[in-house]
């Protein structure tokens, strides 16, 4: 039980170490969260029912868990080579549009909640 005790608190401190620097050095990350807090207040602000504050909620973490993965992948292949390669610009493409549709995606929720208002 103890090595699990130590194991949790090791993965939530590295957690911790990854989101702080990620919001630190990721402009990106910064405005999908400031937007996230937004939505958030517009979430509890609005008469909205319980299913419809859920899944804006839900989707706002969605769209910082896709940037996060973004940076990850970005980070990972500036760190293996600065040459530009076709399946590194893939990759970090890919990964960037991983964080638009899910926007998208947050996007579409918050249509689907406002018009449930009218």
């Amino acid at each position: 039980m103890r090595n699990f005790i130590d194991r949790l608190i090791d993965r939530t401190r590295w957690s911790w170490q990854g989101l702080c620097a990620t919001w630190r050095e990721e402009y990106s990350f910064r405005v999908w969260g400031w937007l996230n807090l937004i939505s958030v207040l517009l979430a509890f602000l609005l008469p909205l029912g319980a299913g419809d504050r859920a899944l804006i909620l839900i989707m706002g973490v969605l769209v910082l868990v896709a940037e996060l993965f973004n940076t990850a992948i970005e980070r990972a292949v500036d760190h293996t080579s600065t040459d530009h390669h076709q399946l590194a610009g893939q990759a970090k493409d890919a990964a960037s549009a991983a964080v638009a549709l899910t926007a998208i995606a947050a996007g579409v929720a918050w249509v689907f909640a406002l018009v449930g208002l009218f």
